[in-house]
């Protein structure tokens, strides 16, 4: 699709709706670990290697993701991994024991991680040129499912039905997708006779690299310790912060969906450069406000200006590693994993030592550092001028 008219076809629709099976899954998972705890009678720690195991697992999926897209293609990559997180994910939700479910989320996370890669990179090759729409605009529809899945857990939750049934959801939704609109869609893939892509990428991908790394641990960080923050800063019960935070992924999927027709006359870098400076300011207000309905307003706003980092991030990296893009993409899963896996620790290593307030000043050195990396290693993309339908 290289035209002037960007369009969300049945492939759009399928991939997007591909996404939104591990979402409404993921929506679920973190509210859900508080009461796997409590079933499982284990400390905090232990608990918290739930998500430590989601981060190996986006290291795995990576060193997996160019043989596999050479063997199979990049959709039937797809579905191979959403098979492997479903099966991973009913064992997550079967199994009693923290022995058994933190290997089982390790398992569904390889899955989750292969999803996100390979469907990226259809999206990306479909829409070619409106891919930075294209991708975020999917990216909002799997948030739309995370949220979807954590408004399940917490009406479950609060009634006589187990809460793993509100994770369920996603295996028929699965089989459902592939019955109505996936098994229709095969596209031919012929594998490289020079075999899967390897060896080394420019120094510029790696610096960008990092940049994608610091983008995704501020939004962990934001995500896992926000609901601290509030409870500290305003005053406020577990529940009613937990639920105020809800402003952060709300604000992260009408980013991804609305943002891409702001500034159209923007390339992928100013277009960066501008979220990530209303993510930062955003959290600023957020970090010293007392009071819970700015708390709430400027929490949302920074999920606005998180909502576009990790599509226009991966961009960038498809850019600059252009010449192996699913080895770029890949190598991307190391940063992600790196970053889901620590920045949440850090930022809770930094609470215990310094309290919640203070530790959370990691994040705006994290964005800092982000918006620094777009900005002295630009790619010089031209703004793609088209029509809306």
């Amino acid at each position: 699709m290289t035209g002037a008219i960007y369009k969300r076809d049945n492939v759009f629709w399928l991939v997007a709706l591909q996404t939104g099976v591990f979402g409404i899954f993921m929506g679920g998972f973190g509210p859900a670990i508080p009461l796997l705890q409590a079933d499982q009678g284990t400390s905090g720690a232990i608990a918290g290697l739930h998500g430590t195991a989601l981060g190996v697992a986006s290291i795995i999926a990576g060193y997996l993701n160019a043989p596999f897209a050479h063997r199979f293609g990049r959709y039937k990559s797809i579905w191979l991994g959403l098979t492997i997180f479903n099966i991973g994910a009913m064992a997550f939700i079967v199994l009693p024991y923290a022995w058994q479910t933190i290997p089982a989320i390790l398992f569904a996370g390889v899955g989750l991680s292969m999803t996100v890669n390979n469907s990226l990179m259809y999206l990306s090759s479909h829409y070619e040129r409106h891919a930075p729409r294209a991708v975020s605009q999917a990216n909002g529809v799997n948030s739309a499912f995370v949220l979807l899945g954590n408004l399940i857990i917490g009406i479950i939750a609060g009634t006589q039905f187990s809460w793993r049934l509100g994770l369920l959801v996603c295996i028929p939704f699965a089989v459902i997708l592939y019955l109505t609109l996936g098994r229709h869609h095969n596209p031919e893939h012929i594998p490289d006779e020079e075999g899967h892509q390897r060896g080394s990428l420019p120094i510029k991908y790696w610096v960008s690299w990092l940049g994608l790394m610091f983008t995704i641990s501020a939004e962990f960080a934001i995500a896992f310790w926000s609901a601290a923050l509030l409870r500290e800063k305003a005053s406020l019960s577990a529940a009613l912060a937990t639920t105020l935070v809800l402003a952060f992924p709300f604000g992260m999927m009408v980013g991804r969906w609305f943002g891409t027709y702001l500034f159209p006359e923007l390339n992928i870098d100013a277009r960066l450069r501008l979220i990530i400076a209303l993510q930062g300011l955003s959290f600023m207000v957020f970090w010293v406000s007392s009071n819970p309905w700015i708390s709430f307003l400027t929490l949302f706003f920074v999920g606005l200006g998180t909502s576009m980092q990790f599509a226009l991030s991966t961009l960038r990296l498809l850019h600059f590693g252009k010449e192996k893009p699913d080895l770029a993409i890949g190598k991307s899963s190391y940063s992600a994993g790196i970053a889901i896996g620590l920045s949440p620790l850090l930022l809770g290593f930094l609470a215990d030592i310094f309290g919640i307030v203070q530790g959370f000043l990691l994040v705006p050195i994290l964005i800092i550092c982000a918006f620094v990396i777009v900005s002295v290693l630009p790619t010089h993309e031209k703004p793609i001028q088209e029509r809306r339908v």
